[in-house]
């Protein structure tokens, strides 16, 4: 069973950083492109950053380019965000995001898997 688990949220003043974790469980983690969401409060699911499976390529977001830094650690099975001069509009709740390809029933499709989210609040 794929199971991520999310920490390191918090409340920080704006300036401020936080590095949030995910730990991930039930597949083989360094084959696996994994990525960071968030979701803001009253908005819909942000794609934040993602990070190939030997680290060689890490993509984001316009609006977190050149504050944050995603990083991965296959021996430990866990993935990072580094989030540096963070802002309010940085606030929300943040996930770890796995996509495999799987049987689904008689088929095969790509299936997304989440945490439980960690809460990232930026306020003076």
């Amino acid at each position: 069973e794929v199971q991520l688990g999310e920490s390191g949220g918090g409340l920080v003043q704006p300036g401020g950083s936080l590095r949030l974790s995910c730990a991930a469980s039930g597949f083989t983690f360094k084959y696996y492109y994994m990525s960071w969401f968030r979701r803001a409060p009253g908005k819909g699911l942000e794609w934040v950053s993602g990070i190939s499976t030997g680290s060689s390529s890490t993509t984001y977001v316009d609006s977190v380019k050149g504050r944050f830094t995603i990083s991965r650690d296959n021996a430990k099975n866990t993935l990072y965000l580094q989030m540096d001069s963070l802002k309010p509009e940085d606030t929300a709740v943040y996930y770890c995001n796995v996509e495999k390809f799987e049987q689904t029933g008689s088929s095969y499709d790509y299936v997304d898997y989440w945490g439980q989210g960690t809460q990232v609040t930026v306020s003076s």
